[in-house]
Parts: C-alpha cells; structure tokens; sequence
C-alpha cells in the first residue's frame, strides 16, 4: 500500500459523520382509518383482558370498559398492576380495537358543594385518569355531576376546576377527556348542549371533548327520531359544541318518551327513538367517522340492557346492520353473550332477595312503628 493511499483512507468525508435520524412522527392510530367503529360496554369481571375477548366474541371493533367497580369509592391501591396492564395493551393491538373508551365512576360528582365529596369525586377522577393512561385508553368519559341548590353557572365553574384539579400533574397524552350529556334528571348538569359547551369550552387547555348519548339527547328534549328533528338537533350540536368535539356517541333506545327526562335505555328500535331514526343517525354524513364531514375515528357505543342471553350480541349485529355494513362487520362468535343463562338465573335471585329483604325491612318498619303509637 502506497503513502497515498493511507492518506485517503484516512481522511475525514462528511458522509462518515453520524447524523442521528430524526424521531419519526408519530402515526394516528390504526383505528383513525375513516372505517365506522362500532363497539358495546364489555365486562372487566375477572381480568380486563376478558373485556377485549368479549368486544372480539360479540363482533365489535371498539369497546368501552370501567377501569373499576363505577358504583364503589376505591378502597385499596387505585393502580392497576404494570404486567396486566401491558398483556391488556399488547392484547388490544393483536385484535385491533379502537377507540378504547373508559367509562368514569357513577358516583364521581364534580360539580358536588360539598367539600368532602367534591375532595372526594377529584381524588376518584384523578385515579380514573392514571388507570386509562396505563392501560392505554384513547377518551375516558364522565358523567357532570349534579349541581343541588347551586346555580347551573357555578355548578358548570365548579366541574371545570374539579376536572382541572384531577388533571394536575397528569400526563395526557392521547387520553382526552370527554364530557357526556345528561337526560336532565333532577338537578343533573349537562342536559342542555349548551352546558356542555360551556364545559367543553372550559377545559379547552385539556383538550376535552364530548360524548353525547342518544337516549340521554331525546330524554332532554332533542328530538333525533324523526328526519327534521335529528337535522335540527345536528345544526345545534354545530353551533354549540362542535361536531368535530364529539369522537363518540353512545348508541341506545330510550324507554321514555321525548323530553322525560328520565334515563332509561332500550334496546335499539325497540324504543321511542325507533329502528328507523337509528339508520339516520348510523349514516348520516355529519356523522360519520370519513372527513371532511365526519371525524376520523367517531365511534358508536352501546350501553344497552342485556335482559336475555345474546341481547348484547343481537343488538350490535342490529347497528351494522343499520349502519349499513352488515357484510363488513367482524364476525361474531355464534352464541356467546356476556350475559349466560347461569348468571341469569344468579342475577334474578339476587333481585328477588333483594325484594324480599327490603319487604321484610319495611314490614318490620310498619310494626315497630304500631307499637310506639299503642
């Protein structure tokens, strides 16, 4: 080898220089495909895992879970385990599921007065958003709150710096928060779209978003069951939340009538909102999960009675169907349910004891109450 030809390989080439790659951008989410996502609320009885196996069983591509008994304040860690929540994350991905919505806590009230419960309501919030961080939830949904004798105006300031507080210190990431809508049942926040706005418009620094539920909309007043109606109500949700705020809806039937103001849901057409209304709200452009008229993602969920064995399976069959896109759905597994004739026949007689003791307490009421008078 010749003096020269060590001197060029020994020089400097700015092709050699290490240039660190720049960090890829990251990429939506699979389920941000322009498909419709259609999904129900799955049981996380027994392992969360067994939410998502149910959602695949039932023919869903999205579901929505609780991350925690919704009818119970924590009373342990409020953590969910690393490993579970990784198998629950790894789990999603290989079965494709998307959006995973997570449904607060019922007793969480953020607009509460009362400084105790208002304490207590952040701290369960706070909890509900550290458990959807870890299992890697993309919207977790809560319910207002009640505003007892305040006014609409402070109860709507209350839930905003209660949501505010909870958030505090918590990394987001693509977890959104989205606000639901109220039947308008005693001095419950959130029936009108516009209190909803107020408490989207609120927490605009978090990114909130809503949620609005069929039922809940006809409850209050919006009359979606009828072509004029769902087109009036659509213009309102426009001019006062935004669509592009509104990621997912929950799908049910209401078995009280237009403006009662009660929330009781139904199973889909077989209630006051009608088979026939739910095709227009399945397919309506504005509604859809295609832009430039829909969002990418918007999801359908169903939060419908499960009264007989199958009811869940049937009724998601029945919103393809209505949505138009039987022949593309995920094929369900031919007979499961989430509800089995066995836990049916535990169910029934955990009500019918439940009957029986509230009927012996009162009994017992009624005579105690004879004795003092003799």
């Amino acid at each position: 080898m010749t003096e020269e030809t060590q001197i060029l390989d020994t020089q400097f080439d700015p092709e050699d220089e290490y240039r660190p790659e720049p960090e890829p951008e990251p990429q939506a989410p699979t389920w941000m495909d322009g498909s419709v996502r259609i999904g129900i609320h799955t049981s996380i009885a027994g392992s969360y895992l067994n939410a998502l196996e149910s959602a695949r069983k039932l023919g869903c591509n999205a579901l929505q879970i609780f991350s925690a008994s919704p009818r119970m304040w924590a009373s342990g860690s409020a953590r969910i385990p690393d490993t579970d929540a990784a198998a629950f994350r790894a789990r999603r991905v290989e079965l494709g599921l998307g959006p995973l919505v997570i449904h607060a806590n019922y007793l969480i009230n953020l607009a509460a007065q009362q400084p105790m419960l208002r304490t207590r309501s952040i701290q369960a919030f706070h909890d509900e958003l550290v458990r959807g961080i870890s299992l890697g939830a993309d919207y977790l949904v809560v319910h207002p709150g009640a505003r007892g004798e305040s006014t609409a105006g402070r109860a709507i300031a209350t839930i905003i710096e209660s949501v505010k507080q909870a958030a505090k210190r918590v990394p987001l990431g693509n977890l959104r928060i989205l606000i639901e809508n109220t039947a308008g049942m005693g001095t419950a926040v959130g029936s009108t779209l516009e209190e909803v706005a107020d408490l989207v418009g609120g927490l605009a620094e978090l990114n909130a978003g809503a949620c609005l539920d069929t039922a809940h909309l006809f409850a209050a007043g919006y009359d979606i069951s009828s072509e004029k109606g769902l087109g009036q109500t659509i213009e309102h949700i426009e001019k006062t939340i935004v669509l592009d705020n509104v990621p997912v809806f929950h799908v049910n039937d209401s078995k009280i009538a237009l403006g009662g103001k009660v929330d009781r849901h139904e199973h889909i057409g077989e209630g006051k909102i009608g088979v026939a209304a739910f095709g227009r709200i399945l397919k309506h452009p504005r509604l859809s999960a295609m832009p430039p008229n829909g969002v990418l993602g918007r999801a359908f969920l169903l939060e419908t009675p499960i009264d007989d064995p199958g009811d869940d399976r049937r009724n998601i069959a029945k919103v393809w169907e209505l949505a138009g896109l039987e022949d593309v759905a995920p094929e369900a597994e031919k007979g499961y349910s989430m509800l089995t004739n066995a836990l049916k026949k535990k169910l029934v007689a955990h009500k019918q004891e439940v009957k029986k003791r509230a009927k012996a307490a009162s009994a017992a009421k009624k005579r105690a109450k004879s004795r003092g008078k003799g």
